[in-house]
């Protein structure tokens, strides 16, 4: 068996401000590689499935946090999810996944 050095393994997976990984996350993704789940099950990823222009589906969204017809925020696990376009509406939404129709011309993730 290999001897590790805890004080490097611990700094290895220490949380700051440079964006460094935090252990809990390091440790969801080496149990989801482990198991073999899909990453977006384990992790509470978005699934975003763009068909043409003219339709999003939207997985694993936490919050809908501006509508309008041209710009649509959704809040996601890390940060938002912006759609513009025209004549963009909301034809299905359950607690966790979105349908969105319209024309799409931007899609930003901040």
């Amino acid at each position: 068996m290999q001897k590790t050095n805890k004080k490097a393994a611990a700094a290895t997976f220490a949380s700051d401000a440079s964006g460094k990984r935090n252990t809990l996350s390091y440790m969801q993704e080496k149990v989801t590689a482990a198991m073999s789940l899909p990453k977006e099950v384990a992790l509470d990823l978005p699934i975003v499935t763009i068909t043409g222009r003219n339709e999003i589906f939207i997985e694993n969204f936490k919050n809908l946090l501006e509508f309008a017809d041209n710009k649509i925020r959704l809040r996601i696990k890390d940060g938002t999810l912006t759609v513009e376009g025209k004549d963009l509406t909301l034809k299905q939404i359950t607690s966790e996944n979105l349908l969105i129709t319209g024309t799409v011309v931007h899609i930003t993730y901040d």
